[in-house]
């Protein structure tokens, strides 16, 4: 079973070094095997591309930056009860 992203992920991952060369310290979209854009913020990437008719959990958002290191994110998220 094929994970959500896992194609853009390593699609990055893979490319890292030559992408690193022309968007480092830029956020880029990634869908399939296609940059969609580079951003300064994750906002104005996600707002572009939803923009462009690219629905949700279709591509990634992600600060290109050189190194290991930059595979791990944490994310959070917040639930409202009501």
């Amino acid at each position: 079973m094929v994970k959500p992203l896992e194609k853009e992920f390593k699609y990055y991952i893979k490319h890292q070094d030559e992408l690193v060369k022309k968007y480092e310290g830029r956020v880029i979209v990634i869908k399939g095997h296609e940059i969609l854009g580079d951003y300064d913020s994750d906002l104005e990437a996600i707002e572009d591309t939803l923009k462009k008719n690219h629905k949700l959990g279709t591509f990634l958002v992600k600060k290109c930056e050189p190194g290991i290191e930059s595979y791990t994110e944490v994310f959070h998220s917040r639930v409202v009860f009501s």
